[in-house]
């Protein structure tokens, strides 16, 4: 695996924009607003949604958010965008005009319970979502080995997949990953025949970066976790505002 800080800088985003059409696809939380104790504790940039517009006028429609968060909870800090957004770590995927492009069941009613019943016993938070469920140890770090192994049991016990991230793991649907919701936008206007490029700050954006590449992209890894799939990294959610002109 090759360490981040080995990694160079982007070109300028306006010296690609002059060399081919571009397909953004954008990480919410690491990448587009800083990290927070809570998932509802975050700070959003003033203005945040405006600038993501006029961002995807200039890529002539083709940007997404992709982000673990449900769509409406992105909805609540963002309002209701008219953008391609894919929530639930691209189980979820709406078109600008929020038509469903794909959309995944629920979690079983028993796997909810669990989840729940488990934060509660344990100081954890869980965050729940329309297709998925996240145990948040954030608070409660000295556990996040008996999180793992409590979420890793209970999804193989319901055909379920695990997601980790930053102090959180989460159930969702198998195949349900932020690469699948590239590969399902980039068949279609307006991101087929454009350059794809995605930028995350996660573990769970590399399959993202990794669907790009099959594409003919690249991604950008964000902070200082390693990276095996990024071509590029930028340091900060600063920089990510900076390098998309934001």
């Amino acid at each position: 695996m090759e360490s981040r800080s080995c990694l160079p800088a982007p070109p300028r985003l306006a010296s690609l924009l002059v060399e081919s059409r571009l397909a953004l696809f954008l990480d919410f939380d690491g990448t587009l607003v800083e990290i927070a104790d809570g998932p509802d504790a975050i700070a959003v940039p003033h203005a945040l949604a405006e600038r993501l517009q006029r961002l995807a006028a200039r890529v002539n429609g083709a940007l997404a958010l992709v982000s673990g968060r449900s769509i409406a909870n992105l909805t609540d800090f963002l309002g209701p965008l008219p953008l391609h957004r894919a929530g639930s770590h691209g189980g979820h995927v709406l078109g600008p005009d929020g038509a469903p492009l794909r959309e995944a069941e629920p979690l079983p009613a028993p796997v909810v319970d669990a989840l729940g019943a488990f934060a509660q016993g344990n100081g954890l938070l869980h965050e729940r979502k329309p297709h998925g469920g996240a145990l948040h140890y954030r608070a409660r770090p000295d556990l996040e080995d008996e999180t793992r192994r409590f979420a890793d049991t209970l999804a193989s016990e319901h055909g379920l997949a695990t997601k980790s991230g930053k102090c959180v793991i989460e159930l969702v649907w198998p195949d349900a990953d932020k690469g699948g919701a590239v590969d399902l936008l980039t068949g279609s206007a307006p991101f087929a025949g454009a350059l794809p490029v995605f930028i995350g700050d996660d573990v769970t954006d590399e399959d993202g970066f990794a669907a790009c590449v099959r594409h003919g992209g690249f991604g950008i890894a964000v902070g200082e976790r390693e990276s095996a799939a990024a071509r590029y990294s930028l340091p900060s959610v600063k920089d990510v505002h900076a390098w998309l002109e934001l």
